[in-house]
């Protein structure tokens, strides 16, 4: 599709401003005043993530005089490689608003926001999408296509993906029972269905027993065996039923903070 795929460290804000554990929770509150942030990364001195310390932990635990004494120190924290929209997943899976994004030695190397994630998805929106995945298609064979905006029968469809994850699953069912699912995209050759865009969807729809799913499908006019059909039937995908579903936020590029701090104090013995 168009567009290249966006990364954490695209939108990370590398500026950081962090406190140690020995910072005095006072400081923490003048510093939310001159800041206007509500949440801060601890690190130590060599700059290694330890704990996040938010408006919360000072207003609602018991007083302590140093960041240490109220820090959370299991977070979840990212890769820089984590793409945008596997960030976005966790941030709202976990209903975190901030993430601290780490290295592989657990070094604090910026910090991922909602508000990052939503001016990623703006400067990402295209909204000529299906023209473009059109256009692509008729220069990549030399043809000429139609399209159509159509409800195409779920046992029709030919998947190409071969993974989704539960928790968008649970997203896409929402918005298809509220009327606020975005068309899938499917390509038309021969007498195949090929879905292109719109795998949760339609995953979602075949769960919930909808014979439909409301699709923009490209007709290339003739019988073309795509690159993508090649590589679902290298892979065995052939009905949603080869879909595997991730129900498990443990993205390769996701840890939580005492998972990095295991490691480190194996790596001491």
């Amino acid at each position: 599709m168009a567009g290249k795929k966006s990364f954490v460290k695209d939108y990370m804000t590398t500026d950081v401003i962090s406190v140690s554990p020995d910072t005095e929770t006072e400081k923490i509150i003048d510093l939310m005043r001159e800041s206007h942030h509500n949440s801060y990364p601890v690190v130590n001195d060599d700059n290694k993530l330890i704990g996040m310390v938010t408006a919360f932990d000072v207003v609602a635990k018991e007083w302590e005089d140093t960041v240490s004494g109220i820090m959370s120190t299991k977070l979840v924290v990212a890769d820089q490689n984590l793409s945008i929209n596997d960030a976005s997943r966790v941030m709202f899976r976990r209903g975190i608003s901030r993430m601290p994004v780490v290295d592989t030695d657990g070094t604090l190397v910026g910090i991922i926001t909602n508000t990052d994630m939503v001016r990623s998805h703006i400067e990402r929106s295209t909204p000529n999408k299906v023209e473009y995945f059109k256009k692509t298609m008729e220069q990549l064979y030399g043809i000429k296509t139609t399209l159509r905006h159509m409800p195409v029968e779920t046992k029709k469809l030919r998947p190409t993906q071969d993974k989704v994850y539960a928790d968008e699953l649970e997203g896409r069912a929402y918005e298809l029972e509220k009327g606020l699912a975005e068309p899938a995209i499917v390509v038309k050759t021969g007498d195949r269905w090929i879905l292109v865009d719109g795998h949760h969807r339609a995953v979602a729809s075949t769960q919930r027993g909808y014979e439909t799913v409301d699709s923009y499908v490209v007709d290339l006019g003739q019988d073309i065996k795509l690159g993508m059909e090649k590589t679902a039937d290298k892979a065995g995908i052939k009905t949603f039923d080869d879909i595997e579903i991730i129900d498990d936020d443990k993205h390769p590029l996701i840890a939580l903070t005492e998972s990095l701090q295991d490691q480190e104090s194996k790596g001491d013995d």
